[in-house]
């Protein structure tokens, strides 16, 4: 069994009290970014590696998507999931993403979001879902960025009196495991460079359309610690195209 964090009932009353799980998208701080990168969904068949809540299920739905299938290994999330955002064109399924099997040309959009840097092999899920897209297929993802989870405690350096020094950047070319702190709780997670990631992408034949470093929205910074968001990239947003 895969990293199963979100079904520990402790750890998901901490995430079920964030603003992203409250508000949905209009809670994520990446969201006004990231929906510039999504393709057109009406009529398309849609898959969503780590649908969590399914609130990119239901955004796909609303545009007219003719199907669409959520993924996650939590059950918990998918509950929520099946409760927030269920629709009738909306299926849901439990399963880890690397463990996923669908004949070639299933989707014409594969989504994920905040949910690769759990994964240890990027490379052969990202020839499957090659295979899995049609020709001219959208993949678009967001990750944690690769300076946010380098150092791996994914926290700041404080000063005597609390206040924020710097964030650290160490190991940064020494890819793999990484034991970070979310939510006050262990997690491991998996640390690759910016090279990996991109790189990946096109010796798997995708074309790269857009990459981006998002900034939390101006109607955001008056949040507690938002502001301090732009001291360093903490998202990667990606969107790249079957040819």
């Amino acid at each position: 069994m895969k990293q199963n964090k979100y079904d520990d009932p402790k750890f998901f009353e901490k995430y079920s009290q964030m603003a992203r799980s409250q508000k949905g998208l209009a809670g994520a701080g990446e969201w006004h970014e990231l929906e510039k990168l999504l393709p057109e969904f009406a009529g398309k068949r849609v898959l969503d590696l780590g649908c969590g809540y399914g609130w990119h299920c239901a955004y796909a739905a609303q545009k007219g998507a003719v199907s669409v299938l959520g993924v996650d290994l939590s059950e918990k999330m998918l509950q929520t999931a099946r409760e927030k955002n269920s629709g009738a064109v909306i299926q849901y399924r439990r399963a880890a993403m690397e463990d996923l099997a669908f004949a070639p040309g299933s989707f014409n959009v594969v989504l994920s979001s905040l949910a690769f840097h759990y994964v240890r092999d990027f490379a052969p899920l990202v020839e499957h879902i090659h295979e899995w897209l049609a020709p001219g297929g959208a993949f678009v993802f967001s990750v944690e960025h690769p300076v946010f989870t380098a150092y791996g405690s994914q926290d700041w350096y404080y000063g005597p009196d609390g206040e924020i020094l710097h964030f650290p950047v160490d190991r940064y070319s020494f890819e793999g495991q990484r034991q970070a702190v979310f939510l006050g709780e262990t997690v491991t997670k998996y640390h690759r460079t910016l090279t990996t990631y991109l790189e990946t992408l096109l010796q798997s034949g995708f074309a790269l359309r857009h990459v981006v470093e998002p900034q939390p929205p101006e109607e955001m910074m008056d949040l507690p610690g938002m502001r301090d968001e732009l001291r360093r990239p903490m998202m990667l947003l990606v969107a790249a195209q079957k040819q």
